[in-house]
């Protein structure tokens, strides 16, 4: 059988569906994917607002990430610098610290900073010296433990750790606690040290819309939501049911396959809240952490300070909350509205729009950077992605799109044609 022939299907057009498409059309194959939402992107997408570019949720992109480096184009993306530090808000005033090594505009305002103690910045380039030298591989084979107690293991104050270390990780763990796995805080923390954190100029979407231009062999089939998952058998939510010789389930496959319901993901949640204002309190692309444990706020960031293609004709600010909370929206707004006011100052906002994600980052343990082929297989025709396999990142969705690719690829090459098992 000629290899367009092949009838494979992905389901879910995220950023691990759309990488398993790229590899099986570079090796000849012809897949459909088949998303329930009308766009490509899964967690990574953007909307227009009232002329302003709003990504779902503040998320950035990190040069370092070996996978993104070897699928993405950065050029194309026009990718915009944030700078590495950050502006701390607490007692009402704010400082800001960030790399001077890096940028060496932040040298006096960090030596300046009383975030933490001279011995704590000391420790911070000792930090920086060792993830710099420890490979990736390494890093997932160290003994896990959360990463506040990796922070106080290494002798970090609770000063830097409240104020710098636990705004800042739980941003992009997306839970307060700093209980994320520090396999992970090593990882995160060496990619931010090895390159930039950056965001696309037409939005964080823009990643997914690269991987999809590239494809040109692969058909995609938008707001077609998936009921179930059979071996050689996806049946649509309308009742379709359409014949596939290999299925890769880029998304949670828990809900889809019937013996899988009792390894549901659990998921992370956030809320992220975008208004507009007249000034920004944060000139710099900076993000600015709230270091207050008692707000509801964790972090915040002007997308204006930065160059955009939907700039809109005020300057934009996005919130990040992680905390749980039980509060309405009106609530919430009011509530955003006045600890913006009394921690950082800024007032006169016009609301734009929530975003409440409960699918933010899968929430896993023994988390891994990478697997083989064969891991992502769960019979001969049927096969998982997405980054809930390894860890929560961009770059583990690519991995595991791969993988998947790879599995299935294998399969066929192999001359291991799927059987007519049922689950």
């Amino acid at each position: 059988m000629e290899k367009s022939a092949y009838k494979i299907h992905i389901i879910g057009a995220g950023v691990s569906g759309l990488i398993a498409a790229q590899i099986l059309e570079n090796y000849g194959y012809h897949p459909t994917i088949i998303e329930a939402s009308s766009s490509v992107g899964g967690r990574v997408k953007s909307d227009v607002v009232k002329g302003h570019l709003l990504d779902r949720g503040f998320q950035v992109l990190l040069t370092s990430y070996p996978a993104a480096k070897k699928y993405l184009d950065y050029d194309r993306l026009e990718l915009q610098k944030l700078l590495p530090g950050a502006t701390i808000f607490k007692n009402g005033k704010s400082q800001t610290i960030g790399d001077p090594l890096r940028k060496i505009s932040l040298l006096i305002p960090t030596l300046r900073s009383s975030v933490g103690s001279f011995t704590d910045k000391v420790k911070i380039l000792k930090l920086n010296a060792l993830l710099k030298k420890k490979k990736i591989e390494a890093i997932f084979k160290t003994e896990e433990t959360t990463t506040l107690q990796y922070l106080k293991d290494f002798g970090f104050s609770n000063e830097i750790i409240t104020d710098f270390f636990t705004p800042f990780f739980s941003g992009i763990f997306l839970e307060p606690h700093l209980e994320t796995s520090s396999r992970m805080f090593e990882f995160v923390y060496k990619m931010f040290g090895e390159g930039l954190a950056v965001i696309p100029k037409k939005g964080i979407q823009a990643i997914p819309n690269q991987l999809k231009s590239n494809l040109t062999q692969t058909k995609i089939r938008l707001n077609s939501a998936v009921k179930q998952v059979k071996n050689n058998l996806v049946i649509l939510e309308d009742g379709e049911e359409i014949k596939s010789d290999f299925t890769i389930i880029a998304t949670e496959a828990s809900a889809l396959i019937s013996n899988l319901k009792n390894q549901e993901t659990q998921w992370k949640s956030c809320d992220t809240l975008y208004f507009e204002c007249e000034k920004r309190e944060i000139n710099k692309p900076l993000i600015g952490l709230i270091s207050d444990k008692n707000t509801l706020i964790n972090n915040i960031f002007y997308p204006t300070s930065i160059a955009s293609k939907a700039p809109g004709d005020k300057e934009l600010l996005c919130v990040t909350i992680v905390k749980k909370h039980e509060i309405t929206e009106t609530e919430l707004i009011a509530k955003t509205k006045e600890e913006l006011k009394t921690f950082c100052g800024i007032s006169d906002l016009v609301f734009l729009k929530r975003y409440q994600i409960k699918k933010a980052l899968p929430e896993l343990t023994n988390i891994q950077y990478a697997l083989s082929s064969t891991e992502t297989q769960l019979n001969s025709s049927l096969f998982l992605a997405g980054d809930q396999l390894l860890n929560a990142s961009l770059n583990a969705a690519m991995i595991a799109g791969e993988r998947a690719a790879m599995g299935v690829i294998k399969t066929l090459e192999d001359g291991l044609i799927a059987d007519e098992l049922s689950l």
